[in-house]
């Protein structure tokens, strides 16, 4: 019996009408960085296990997925260690690669092995696939795609700034309303610190990270089990439900961290950021949100998160500052931000909201009949002359029954369907029908080109 064709969970094959649809997406994307003056890279799929793990804390460590090495991987393994099946362990013995978990870390790799051919501060983007051995569920996938820009070597907060412009003009451009939410790590620290618990900064954010997920009491129980006491955890509750808008909350977090100077910094860079801001025309909204932590242990500045309005799926766009990123790779002090959206995301809403513009997943605009091969030879320079006219056309391969044709053409959303029998050849004319309101008109072969260009493009 045949096997049963699948694909892992959390994995997905994509037809051609989403292709069209996720490219979009990309094409998008990657305009609005270009305009911004960024330029692409690339990295492998797969990185040395000792780049990721580490990087992203002891959640992200568990999400890794590893790839085992080649050939016998048991080898350098005695039984003694296979018995005691220490995982940890034996991981470090026949897995030496893993496939990327996120586009940031293997930037900040490739920033310090080519650092003498990069011209600072570097404007990088990358629109790749990552991979994370994550439960799936509706929005959550192992396999995804990010759309990333980042800015390093600049401590600039106008680097900052510019992320936010290019949030707004990419969502503007795709036609969600979202809301993005902003904090800085160095606010939180601040906060650790008042609460007498700044040793377990990166405990506080991991959990403070989920309180829209799990409610503020689960994120109580998790700091208690994380050792964090139940005073400092009574003087964090209010902080974590404070009101008003940017300003008004600064103010609060300002009076009750007034002892911390690296809390009272990220104030200080918040101030900044919010009075750039005010001073430009943007679309979308921006909150301060203090209980915004953003868990992945390298950010150290600013953090973003941005949110669809419309479609409740969580966070589509995310990032932040991180200054030392590269120092994990021996280039310390190099300060970098960036932000990352999540294509697949998008897409989601996209589709739940059906705003996908109709021109995002044009297929064919004309199809050629196939009566047979002396119609096929009069079609054949037509067909060469569109497609040098940049007009997207194909012929039947098969001179089947006219039905069949027909019904092709209209399952693919061809525009227009092109018909030369003997009559039409004779005369030198192409019947051409329109799929989409059944009319039908003669055009002259050497006419069909510039009719056709007015048609599909709108021309005049």
């Amino acid at each position: 019996m045949a096997q049963k064709p699948s694909i892992p969970k959390g994995t997905r094959d994509f037809s051609p009408i989403e292709m069209a649809k996720r490219n979009y997406i990309f094409d998008t994307v990657k305009n609005v960085f270009q305009l911004f003056g960024f330029q692409q890279i690339e990295t492998p799929a797969m990185e040395n296990l000792s780049t990721l793990t580490g990087k992203y804390g002891e959640e992200g460590d568990k999400l890794l997925f590893k790839i085992l090495n080649s050939g016998d991987y048991l080898s350098s393994v005695n039984p003694e260690e296979l018995n005691q099946a220490n995982s940890l362990k034996l991981t470090t013995k026949i897995s030496e690669k893993g496939l990327r978990y996120d586009l940031t870390v293997p930037f900040a790799r490739y920033v310090v092995q080519y650092q003498n051919e990069i011209t600072f501060p570097f404007r990088r983007y990358q629109i790749q696939p990552v991979w994370r051995a994550d439960r799936p569920q509706k929005g959550r996938y192992r396999e995804f795609y990010q759309c990333d820009v980042d800015i390093i070597g600049s401590d600039s907060l106008l680097n900052e700034v510019e992320l936010i412009q290019i949030v707004d003009e990419i969502y503007r451009n795709l036609g969600i309303k979202v809301i993005l939410k902003i904090n800085n790590r160095k606010i939180l620290a601040g906060i650790a610190e008042t609460i007498g618990e700044a040793d377990r900064i990166v405990e506080i954010t991991v959990a403070i990270d989920k309180l829209d997920k799990i409610g503020l009491e689960k994120v109580n129980e998790e700091l208690i089990q994380k050792g964090v006491g139940e005073e400092a955890i009574f003087k964090l509750r209010p902080i974590l439900q404070l009101k008003g808008n940017s300003e008004e909350k600064l103010i609060q977090i300002e009076s009750v961290i007034a002892q911390s100077e690296i809390g009272l910094k990220g104030i200080a860079e918040m101030r900044t950021i919010i009075d750039y801001i005010s001073i430009m025309t943007l679309d979308t909204e921006v909150e301060l949100d203090l209980t915004l932590a953003r868990g992945l242990n390298y950010y150290t500045g600013a953090i973003f998160e941005v949110k669809s309005k419309d479609v409740l799926i969580g966070s589509i766009t995310g990032g932040g500052r991180y200054d030392d990123l590269t120092g994990i790779f021996g280039l310390p002090r190099v300060s970098g931000v960036g932000i990352s959206f999540g294509a697949d995301r998008i897409y989601d809403v996209m589709s739940q909201l059906n705003i996908f513009p109709k021109e995002a997943i044009a297929t064919t605009q004309v199809m050629f009949v196939n009566f047979g091969e002396k119609e096929v030879r009069f079609c054949l320079p037509l067909l060469s002359s569109l497609r040098k006219a940049g007009i997207s056309s194909e012929i039947y391969p098969d001179s089947d029954k006219m039905k069949k044709q027909l019904n092709y053409a209209n399952k693919k959303g061809v525009k227009f369907v092109a018909l030369a029998g003997e009559s039409e050849i004779g005369n030198g004319m192409i019947n051409l029908k329109n799929m989409e309101t059944g009319d039908q008109q003669l055009i002259k072969k050497e006419e069909l080109v510039e009719f056709l260009l007015l048609k599909t493009r709108g021309c005049r």
